[in-house]
């Protein structure tokens, strides 16, 4: 890639993006997903709409270097069974997820809280295993539709135009860079509040972990699928139910619990050292140690 045309795609990928942290600060005072005030009603609309500014950065760097603007981005909707192997893994990793939280120092299941009371009543008292099914088909549903055209606009972006301007490099060597990118470019949104509320300077450098981890799962997908589309509902979903371990233990401690907390980190690279195995030991691909 030429360091140039990497230069322009980054200024206008994060500079919009410290826009919308300033614009979040200064008319919310930050991200709260606890509340339902005005503001942060409109933290949340405006955090989500960001999620499309990678989009607008690919479109602009491709116009002005005069190419296509998404070619060799993978916008293939051509079905294969890694489309739905990909979706359905991402439930697996939230529910793994819950019950390593579990496993950490002080946390328990919060079978009392009011959040599974309601919707227990709701079901006609079905109760936490009830709650935990009903969070976990409606966030894959969410992942599939409207949470992953969000997702889209990043991913277009991270395995869509990176992974291309890339191609020929080592695949983790790849999935190391396009980590630290993408996970640098949510400072403005940690900062505020996001996934940290608790840590967010300290956030800022978990989240980038977080998504040099998550990388190689989603670019393992958009290569065995052929497709950008596979990483943008698996990402999607992961956005959809990774919060359930979030709402069922407590104190919820954002450093430990969830999939941007340790325990998250956890299952994250048990994925990566399953889906090599699976790679080196049974399809032969080796794609973890192979060039892009």
């Amino acid at each position: 890639m030429k360091a140039k045309k990497l230069i322009i795609f980054l200024l206008l990928a994060y500079i919009p993006m410290m826009i919308v942290g300033l614009v979040i600060h200064n008319h919310a005072g930050g991200i709260d997903t606890t509340s339902a005030t005005s503001g942060a009603i409109f933290a949340f609309l405006f955090s989500a709409g960001s999620m499309l500014i990678p989009l607008l950065a690919v479109i602009f760097t491709q116009l002005i270097f005069k190419e296509k603007v998404f070619d060799g981005c993978g916008l293939s909707l051509r079905f294969n069974r890694w489309w739905w192997i990909g979706w359905l893994l991402l439930p697996v990793i939230a529910l793994a997820t819950l019950g390593v939280s579990l496993l950490m120092p002080g946390e328990a299941l919060a079978t009392e809280s009011e959040v599974v009371k309601q919707a227990s009543a709701q079901m006609g008292g079905a109760g936490l295993w009830g709650f935990i099914a009903l969070s976990t088909f409606s966030g894959m549903l969410a992942g599939a539709t409207i949470n992953s055209f969000f997702a889209f606009g990043e991913e277009v972006a991270w395995r869509g135009f990176l992974y291309k301007e890339f191609k020929g490099r080592k695949f983790l060597t790849v999935a190391l860079i396009i980590g630290v990118i993408w996970g640098f470019w949510h400072f403005p949104l940690i900062l505020n509040g996001h996934n940290y509320p608790q840590h967010p300077v300290l956030g800022v450098f978990l989240m980038v972990l977080m998504c040099i981890l998550l990388t190689p799962i989603l670019m393992y997908f958009r290569k065995k699928s052929g497709s950008v589309i596979v990483p943008a509902v698996m990402h999607g979903t992961f956005n959809a139910v990774i919060g359930i371990s979030n709402i069922l233990v407590e104190p919820a401690n954002d450093l430990l619990v969830g999939g941007p907390g340790l325990a998250g980190f956890i299952v994250l690279l048990l994925t990566n050292l399953c889906l090599f195995l699976y790679d080196h030991c049974c399809s032969r691909e080796d794609i973890y140690l192979s060039n892009l």
